[in-house]
């Protein structure tokens, strides 16, 4: 620690933002390291702004260093400048509590939360002074775990990793550092406590199972290898969410980051169904917490932390099945501190007068909605479930409350889209604008803008559409170029996502193991960073596709039958197969299905994991 420290003094002068590599911030946990017998270091792939952003980090965090011989610390990716001075004056990657280099600790493990950050977790694990793949990592330890939504479908990544943890991490980690605890002082090998761990529901050890192949390149089957491998790993669900940890209070940065405040999980799960979501089907089923829950968490974490600001964190926050009763009950607190209260991801089917009364505070310049199509027959399609009558009230709503600016979120590439749905992202636009200049002067904000942005549509594991193929880039351009031609009004800006990126997270989305090496070729080529602008490298990719013999096309644009065996096939997210592929036969018909508040529709999921909706389905709709 002492020689580390030294070199920060010296170095730290010429590094953009320092605070981001010398912890000290207030909430960190510091121990005597003599009395620590389990030390983890939980690595986030991104730069620290990003990484201390995340709650998932924060609850791990605290759940771990609650055990007196626990110590968990944090790590981040270094920005490009002091990965150099890194490298260049032999400081090995540390973890920011102690200073202490990763790779003495027992376990380092990584929350994989976008595919654009896979090359970062490489450069850390060789900026830690340690082998890239998990079998030149023959000592006990550090064993090198991953976890987060990525790991539905972690096969391009297995060569690097030990072991992986599926779904929720809370009760899953703990049973995990308990079994290594145990085995410790009997100095096992890595291979046995791997053998025990892969017992633990939620363990995937990559090891343990053998992938082969299909003439035509498709996986023909993946089994285990051992005895003590199931055949499937099932994700691993909180299913009292009242009673899962969570912390009293979070580490301040010195800093600003993307998201500094307080935040508060109110639910976890989503009701929508959306076919494009990848998270509204991985996070199932849909849980709450209670209103006490809730309000104890927020006084606590905001008179600890000293936030003034404090965010209900959901995937659709609006959701919450008595809402309006929890924001009178939060404003009782809030409004009395002058604390802002955030409510994202909100909807707007529900959206409501009141959601909209409490979100002013906060967001006065502007409200974002997501449509994803431009079209109701597309919208039906992708199960979005919103109509445009509940869009324009909802739009209507807000210009009569004083709001100028709306942003617009929208897909290209969908499956079954054609240039009518494409024009009309930018008709529905129009109609926005002009519905704006209904609503009287004195009600309106003083001018309209109105913000579209469009990403590539991306096929992800576990969702109905994965099965589709991504659009090929010279469709995208195109559709790109028609929404532009058709935008008449100096009202409207548009923007839209660069394709060579869309191509590789689809890519690494859906890949096999055969894609690792791409991944370690282009790391090896110096790309780093990836989900950063200024620092993606699309030719150095395009390179290290070509020299593995890898074909983007084959992952990202081919349509996958419903016979075939999948990467992931051998995982377990509970929401059944049969129901995705009977949700994709629906889209290509345009024929939606009812949300769970309305009613099962058999994804798969039962009552026994706590599902607020989980139940029987009807025979319309088998479960399996």
């Amino acid at each position: 620690m002492k020689e580390i420290q030294e070199k920060l003094e010296q170095l730290l002068l010429n590094t953009q933002k320092p605070a981001r590599y010398i912890g000290g911030e207030l909430g960190s946990v510091v121990k005597d390291r003599d009395k620590v017998d389990v030390r983890f270091a939980f690595c986030f792939p991104d730069v620290y702004d990003v990484g201390m952003s995340h709650l998932g980090m924060k609850i791990l965090y605290g759940l771990k260093n609650r055990r007196e011989n626990w110590w968990c610390e944090r790590v981040f990716m270094p920005e490009k400048d002091f990965e150099q001075t890194m490298r260049e004056n032999n400081i090995p990657l540390y973890a920011l509590e102690s200073l202490d280099p990763i790779r003495d600790f027992d376990f380092i493990g990584f929350t994989l939360q976008y595919e654009l950050s896979y090359t970062n977790v490489l450069a850390m694990l060789d900026l830690a002074g340690l082998p890239v793949f998990a079998k030149d990592r023959t000592d006990l330890a550090p064993i090198v775990v991953g976890g987060g939504p990525c790991v539905c479908n972690p096969e391009p990544m297995a060569d690097f990793f030990d072991m992986f943890i599926l779904g929720e991490g809370e009760e899953v980690n703990v049973e995990l550092l308990e079994l290594y605890e145990k085995m410790k002082p009997s100095h096992p090998t890595k291979l046995e406590f791997l053998r025990e761990a892969a017992k633990i529901e939620g363990v995937y050890v990559p090891q343990f199972y053998d992938v082969s192949y299909n003439e035509d390149g498709t996986v023909s089957e993946i089994k285990p290898n051992t005895d003590n491998a199931p055949a499937r790993i099932k994700k691993r669900v909180v299913k009292d969410f009242d009673k899962v940890y969570y912390p009293d209070s979070f580490v301040v940065p010195f800093t600003s980051i993307v998201h500094d405040r307080a935040v508060v999980e109110v639910l976890r799960g989503c009701i929508r169904g959306c076919r494009f979501c990848q998270a509204g089907f991985i996070y199932r089923p849909f849980r709450e917490k209670n209103i006490d829950t809730i309000e104890k968490e927020t006084k606590c974490l905001c008179e600890q932390t000293g936030y003034e600001q404090v965010s209900l964190s959901s995937l659709s926050t609006s959701d919450y099945t008595q809402i309006e009763k929890l924001l009178s009950t939060l404003a009782d607190y809030t409004d009395k501190e002058n604390i802002n209260l955030s409510l994202p991801s909100l909807r707007i089917d529900n959206f409501s007068e009141e959601l909209l009364e409490k979100i002013a505070s906060v967001r006065k310049s502007g409200l974002t909605f997501a449509p994803e199509a431009g079209t109701q027959r597309l919208r039906d399609v992708i199960n979005k479930n919103i109509t445009e009558d509940e869009i324009m009230h909802t739009c209507r709503m807000a210009f009569e409350a004083g709001y100028g600016t709306v942003k617009l979120y929208f897909m290209l590439g969908l499956p079954e889209e054609t240039d009518d749905d494409v024009r009309g992202i930018a008709e529905l636009a129009q109609r926005v604008v002009d519905l704006y200049y209904e609503v009287p002067k004195e009600q309106r904000a003083s001018s309209i803008q109105v913000s579209l942005s469009t990403a590539t549509f991306v096929p992800k594991p576990f969702t109905p559409f994965e099965f589709e193929p991504q659009a090929l880039p010279e469709d995208i351009n195109r559709k790109q170029k028609l929404i532009l031609d058709t935008i008449k009004s100096k009202k409207i800006r548009f923007s839209y996502h660069h394709q060579p990126v869309s191509i590789l997270e689809a890519v690494l989305a859906r890949g096999d193991r055969r894609v690792g090496k791409v991944i370690y070729t282009a790391w090896k080529k110096g790309c780093t960073l990836d989900s950063w602008d200024e620092h993606f490298r699309p030719e150095l990719w395009d390179e290290a596709f070509e020299e593995c013999g890898v074909d983007k096309v084959f992952y990202a644009n081919r349509r996958r039958s419903y016979e075939e065996v999948m990467p992931w096939s051998h995982l377990d997210y509970l929401v059944s197969r049969r129901f995705f592929i009977r949700e994709n036969k629906k889209a290509h018909m345009a024929q939606t299905t009812r949300n769970c508040c309305e009613g099962c529709s058999g994804c798969g999921i039962t009552k026994e994991y706590g599902g607020v909706y989980c139940g029987a389905a009807k025979k319309s709709e088998p479960a399996n």
